[in-house]
């Protein structure tokens, strides 16, 4: 993924609680500092991230764009 591209900026994040709600619907309980210290590790923030943001483009892509092509719109 390219840095610094020409757009406003969007912010997501899967924040603790998520993490948390996440193991515990899976049967397992998290400490938050386990959560941060498991996001820390080994890059999985980063990697979530760049992860998150292609998802985001990817539905951009499929649901919005699809909009302006659309004659019909």
């Amino acid at each position: 993924m390219k840095k610094n591209r020409d757009r406003e900026r969007v912010i997501a994040e899967i924040t603790l609680f998520h993490l948390m709600r996440l193991a515990h619907e899976h049967g397992c309980t998290v400490s938050r500092e386990q959560a941060t210290a498991f996001l820390n590790e080994e890059e999985r923030a980063q990697q979530m991230w760049s992860h998150m943001m292609q998802a985001g483009l990817d539905f951009v892509a499929c649901s919005l764009f699809s909009q302006y092509v659309n004659p019909e719109w």
